[in-house]
């Protein structure tokens, strides 16, 4: 991924960022890692004060501007209880978008996962799932989501465009398409409720405060949802660092995930595969040569997870 410096950002944008923070930006580290094209940069003010600023443009992606729109929105009306960046301001001149936030002081988690930190995460993932969710937080419905990102994905999914995976898992899929429509097709229905869901839980999202403390970053994605979607969701994550985790045991052991039934895990995780096995097929977008090598891998995983699930 080629990521925008503070510098690529327009100069009118910039001088504006300034003014949100309330003095001159002297210091712009830009941060690596995640799929978005756009800058992503911890900056510091002439007066010591220290922001996370990320902006795109539609010039960087068409996507991208929209993307920063929605997180901009949502950001605003997070509750508090939720451990999420202060949105501090935004700057959108029609074309550039710039959200402004709350500086963390913080790592992601270690990968392949340690039971330490993934179990610090799950304890926010379910205090994430115990806020009440006010009604003006403008986020979507997760079964809506998934029958976009996951059911359609399918449904346009021919057997004869699957392409080579390992562990003879594209005969696999081709054998049971309609199997894995009609499963993510049911995880639609099973991923409704109330609680909010980030929706995009990965290593790159979250941040491990000194104190331990945890933080989501990137709510673009957010949508109200079961409370254990997010949970299950981050197990892939797990998986893809390590395919030896014993993901099942995670899931008895901790109370995250109480409430949620194994067949509708299972369908979630067949919406999820059909989201990124089709996507993985489609061309590079601008400036993001690597992100359909990853959705191709997070097929892999989820797709061997589903087969198990099914098969064990």
């Amino acid at each position: 991924m080629s990521r925008l410096a503070w510098h690529d950002i327009s100069a009118p944008v910039r001088a504006q960022i300034e003014e949100v923070l309330g003095g001159p930006v002297v210091e712009a580290v830009s941060q690596p890692g995640g799929y978005s094209p756009g800058s992503a940069d911890r900056v510091v003010t002439a007066s010591g004060r220290r922001a996370f600023v990320k902006a795109a443009s539609p010039a960087v992606n068409i996507d991208t501007p929209d993307i920063h729109r929605r997180e901009a929105a949502i950001s605003a009306r997070l509750p508090a209880a939720v451990p999420a960046p202060q949105l501090i301001g935004a700057v959108d001149d029609g074309e550039w978008i710039a959200l402004v936030l709350d500086d963390v002081e913080g790592r992601h988690p270690s990968t392949p996962w340690q039971p330490r930190e993934l179990a610090a995460v799950f304890d926010a993932l379910q205090q994430v799932g115990s806020v009440a969710l006010p009604a003006d937080v403008p986020v979507a419905d997760a079964g809506d989501e998934l029958a976009q990102d996951g059911v359609a994905r399918w449904r346009i999914l021919d057997a004869d465009a699957v392409p080579t995976l390992p562990g003879g898992l594209d005969s696999w899929v081709r054998g049971h398409l309609d199997e894995l429509t009609d499963a993510a097709a049911q995880g639609v229905s099973d991923a409704r409720g109330d609680r909010l869901v980030h929706y995009d839980t990965r290593a790159d999202n979250i941040l491990l405060r000194p104190d331990d403390s945890v933080v989501l970053v990137d709510w673009p994605w957010a949508a109200r949802g079961a409370g254990w979607f997010d949970a299950l969701t981050l197990l892939v994550n797990v998986r893809y660092y390590d395919p030896r985790a014993d993901v099942e045991g995670m899931i008895a052991a901790h109370g995250v995930f109480d409430g949620m039934p194994a067949d509708a895990a299972t369908h979630v995780l067949a919406a999820f595969s059909g989201m990124f096995l089709e996507a993985s097929l489609r061309p590079d977008p601008p400036r993001m040569p690597t992100l359909r090598t990853f959705q191709r891998d997070q097929a892999v995983v989820t797709l061997d997870w589903v087969r198990e699930r099914w098969e064990g």
